[in-house]
């Protein structure tokens, strides 16, 4: 399962026009993992941003960003 989901962000790191990540789905399944494994193989630095753990995150995002 691992190799799949691996394949798939590569894919979405490799198109010419990738918009931002965002990952959903079911609790305890690897998510997290997943990133954190896929930002230290395929990047020089990586930023990992849980808005669940941090509320003053998420509202920077609540207003307009224009």
């Amino acid at each position: 399962m691992e190799r799949v989901a691996m394949q798939a962000l590569v894919k979405w790191k490799s198109a010419q026009n990738r918009k931002p990540l965002v990952v959903q789905g079911a609790r305890q399944v690897g998510k997290t993992y997943l990133l954190k494994e896929f930002g230290k193989r395929h990047f020089p630095r990586f930023h990992y941003v849980n808005f669940e753990k941090s509320s003053t995150l998420s509202e920077v995002f609540a207003r307009s960003l224009d």
